[in-house]
C-alpha cells in the first residue's frame, strides 16, 4: 500500500520542527588551588643530645640527635640552630641546674661529631653556617651533633636550650 504524500511530508515537517528547537549552549569554569609552602619542625624531648654521665676525667665526647622537619614537597630549606647564649657559631655553654661554678661549653655540628660548624647565620635564601634541606612532604630526620671537649668541672648536671630555626 503506497503512503500518501501528504502524510510522508507532515512526518519531514514534524522532524525539521523538532530539530530546530534542539539547541545546546556551554561555558567552561575553573577548578583552583594555590597550595603555600610551608615547614614544620618538631625538636624537644625526642630530639634532646644527652652526653649521658661522664666522669670529670673524661677528655672530650660527643653525642647526637635529630632534627624532625616536615617541608612541602620541592620546598627548599635552611635550618640554623642558636644556643641560649646565641652564639651565631653553634658554639653554647651548659649552665649548671643547680647553682654552681662552672659551665660546660659544648659546639654544635652537622654531618659528624667532627664535622662542620653549626650555627645560625642560615636565611630562607643562604645556608650560611646552617644545614640545607628539600622538602619531600614528609618527616625528614636531620642529624645534628654536639661535642664537650673537657668536662673537668664540678660534677652535677649542666643544659642548655638550642632554637631550632627553618627558613624557607
Amino acid at each position: 500500500m503506497k503512503k500518501p504524500s501528504f502524510l510522508l511530508a507532515a512526518v519531514l515537517a514534524v522532524t525539521a520542527t523538532s530539530a530546530a528547537f534542539a539547541a545546546t549552549t556551554s561555558s567552561t569554569f575553573q577548578v583552583l588551588i594555590t597550595v603555600n609552602k610551608a615547614c614544620s619542625v618538631v625538636a624537644g624531648a625526642a630530639s634532646n643530645i644527652d652526653f649521658g654521665q661522664v666522669n670529670s676525667s673524661t677528655p672530650a665526647v660527643s653525642a647526637s640527635s635529630n632534627i624532625n622537619v616536615t617541608c612541602s614537597k620541592s620546598t627548599p630549606y635552611n635550618v640554623g640552630l642558636t644556643p641560649s647564649n646565641s652564639s651565631t657559631t653553634g658554639a653554647g655553654v651548659m649552665l649548671p641546674a643547680v647553682a654552681g661554678p662552672d659551665t660546660v661549653p659544648y659546639q654544635l655540628r652537622s654531618v659528624s661529631a667532627t664535622g662542620p660548624i653549626w650555627g645560625n647565620t642560615a636565611t630562607a635564601t643562604a645556608v650560611g653556617n646552617g644545614v640545607a634541606g628539600t622538602g619531600t612532604g614528609a618527616t625528614q630526620a636531620i642529624p645534628v651533633f654536639a661535642t664537650v671537649a673537657n668536662a673537668n668541672v664540678t660534677p652535677g648536671a649542666y643544659l642548655d636550650t638550642v632554637t631550632v630555626t627553618v627558613n624557607y
